[in-house]
């Protein structure tokens, strides 16, 4: 009795009983591409709670000390207190090293799911209206993640990170008028300065998280309420109809149980495969450099972009532009984010639909979507790939020049062959399935003809498999002509035959 007095005073004053009922109801598909999004939010929880264990015993400070701790191979070396603490929480805190552990293999699996997820999306189709707000949250969660990552891994201030640190100070000078000055004020000084650590510590805890913690509940929460959910074509479907089972109990029972299966996976990696062992690196010196060193997965591309870059550069007004190191730098994710991002608007400019789609596509029924989403791998694997040439070098025994050059080659020829093969895979599988829709399912029942031949036994598509089969009609917009009969100017002439080129 006294629960339901406490529900119906909180109701009155705050008039939420309405939205929770309705929240008990809401259908969710059963697909399981459906849970892509989950990971990465029990990722992030995650990464939350084991992020707030290690802050109470890590010390943001690039002030020297003496180790004199438990790691004896250590002993008497003089090191930064942030690399210190780092080893105090990996060999003496109780549980320390699982904590940090956790935290790292959790980072990883949050930028996966965000990649897989974001794919997912693309390659169906889920960004288009009324989710391109949606798409755009989406895709600032992945750079701000993936910059957070780099912060979060340079705070040991260990030889690994430092060479990072190296890079991200080489990167920040390289920016006409402004860089020297930004660095000066990140780093402290003169490289490596002393208020790097504690500076990106403020933007590892405090910024960035912040940022996190508002957009992924309006990502995943808030917008996704609102709208219908997205789902895979079949009978009896459509924009207006959703097939599958509400919040509570159903999806709630599901996607508890999953949280625990992200949770397990997340500690049985921490605790059976051993990552970022610092301890092994020793702390950061300008003069030293770790041989074979690689960054996490998600910052390979960067690598990767600036060591196949020519070493191009120029003088301008008396100042000298490093192309070599900006370009790549800062065009490589620029140009990756920027075409994310707009991808949808695109799209949308280009084929004229303005009609709300709840109802995925088939990536096969999108050719050229498709085979634009395998071009954009294929340069992201190129790039990933060449983060790692003095390794595949090594281990091969190529030359690491050869090396160099077929990823400089690659990186331009890949994209293009992988947007050709891929687009002619999906019109093939796309004949194949209007053949079926039009002749029949093969039965695999082979009879001989009355002229002698021999033929399969084709059945009739049921309807739930024409329904997959088949694509919804698409109604083509009408044609784009003058009111009034005013004529249109040059510059709409020229923008109309843009886009009917595109569409084409």
């Amino acid at each position: 009795m006294k629960a339901d007095s406490l529900a119906r005073a909180l109701d009155e004053r705050l008039g939420g009983a309405g939205f929770v009922k309705k929240a008990m109801r809401k259908v969710f598909p059963d697909h399981w591409t459906f849970l892509l999004g989950e990971i990465a939010l029990y990722a992030f929880a995650i990464i939350l709670i084991t992020g707030v264990f290690l802050t109470m015993f890590f010390k943001p400070s690039m002030e020297e000390v003496v180790y004199d701790g438990a790691y004896l191979p250590l002993h008497g070396v003089t090191m930064s207190q942030a690399y210190a603490s780092t080893l105090e929480i990996s060999f003496e805190v109780r549980g320390g090293l699982l904590m940090r552990q956790m935290h790292h293999w959790a980072t990883l699996l949050f930028l996966a799911s965000i990649v897989v997820h974001l794919l997912r999306h693309f390659f169906t189709g889920a960004f288009r209206k009324p989710r391109e707000l949606n798409w755009l949250i989406g895709v600032a969660l992945f750079a701000l993640v993936m910059v957070n990552g780099l912060f979060g891994y340079s705070l040991p201030d260990d030889l690994l990170s430092g060479a990072g640190m190296r890079i991200l100070h080489g990167v920040i000078i390289s920016v006409p008028l402004v860089g020297t000055y930004v660095a000066a004020f990140l780093f402290g000084g003169e490289f490596p300065g002393h208020d790097i650590v504690s500076r990106l510590y403020s933007l590892h805890v405090l910024l960035i998280p912040g940022l996190l913690l508002l957009l992924i509940p309006l990502h995943a929460v808030v917008i996704t309420w609102r709208q219908t959910h997205t789902q895979f074509r079949a009978k009896g479907l459509n924009d207006r109809v959703v097939r599958g089972a509400p919040f509570f109990p159903a999806f709630i029972a599901k996607t508890v149980t999953f949280s625990l299966w992200v949770l397990g996976v997340v500690a049985l990696l921490s605790t059976f495969f051993q990552i970022n062992p610092v301890w092994l690196y020793g702390p950061y010196v300008p003069s030293a450099v770790s041989a074979g060193s690689q960054p996490d997965w998600y910052m390979g591309f960067l690598e990767g972009a600036l060591r196949i870059m020519p070493p191009w550069e120029f003088t301008i007004f008396g100042q000298t532009v490093a192309m070599s190191v900006l370009l790549p730098a800062l065009g490589a994710p620029g140009l990756l984010f920027t075409a994310i991002a707009l991808y949808p608007f695109a799209e949308r400019w280009i084929t004229r639909d303005r009609a709300v789609h709840h109802l995925l596509d088939r990536p096969r029924d999108v050719p050229t979507r498709t085979g634009i989403g395998v071009a954009g791998i294929v340069y992201y694997g190129v790039l990933w790939l060449a983060g790692g040439n003095d390794l595949i070098a090594t281990h091969f025994h190529i030359s690491l020049n050869a090396t160099t050059w077929i990823f400089r080659v690659a990186v331009v020829v890949g994209p293009v062959l992988g947007f050709v093969v891929a687009r002619r895979i999906c019109m093939g599988l796309t004949a194949r399935d209007g053949h079926t829709a039009a002749h029949g399912v093969e039965t695999g029942v082979i009879v001989r003809a009355p002229e002698g031949g021999f033929v399969e036994i084709e059945r009739p598509a049921t309807d739930e498999e024409r329904a997959v089969l088949v694509p919804p009609a698409s109604h083509e917009p009408p044609a784009l002509s003058p009111s009034g009969g005013v004529p249109p100017s040059v510059a709409r002439r020229a923008r109309d035959k843009l886009q009917n080129s595109w569409r084409r």
